[in-house]
């Protein structure tokens, strides 16, 4: 089994499943890299693609993965000015990775249910 105990902040650090899976694991990561696997997207049309995502939250969301390599922002000049994004071809890696798990969180989505429920009329 792969090293996942950390006792220390600089063990947490180091750690190379914490330090990548903690940038693409997240909601949002993960939708905006199933957003890009039909090819590039303008901003607008990523934010529309991902529906309830602020302007903020995708924007801090694109540089971070666009710091960890898996994806290109492109800044046309205009006028008007286009920016769009591209998954690169680590995140091209990652891609059949999240729609694995994505697959599986639907098709598990009503055993989750129905566990949540039994859990909650036990309380």
């Amino acid at each position: 089994m792969l090293k996942v105990t950390a006792v220390s902040k600089a063990e947490v650090d180091g750690c190379p499943v914490r330090q990548v899976l903690s940038k693409v694991t997240g909601k949002w990561q993960m939708l905006i890299v199933l957003a890009l696997e039909d090819g590039t997207l303008r901003f607008g049309e990523l934010k529309r693609t991902v529906g309830d995502i602020t302007q903020r939250v995708l924007t801090e969301n694109l540089r971070s993965l666009e710091r960890d390599g898996y994806l290109t922002r492109d800044v046309d000049a205009g006028p008007p000015v286009a920016v769009r994004y591209t998954l690169t071809d680590m995140g091209q890696e990652l891609l059949p990775l999240l729609k694995a798990l994505t697959g599986w969180a639907a098709s598990r989505h009503s055993d989750v249910a129905r566990s949540r429920a039994a859990f909650d009329q036990q309380r």
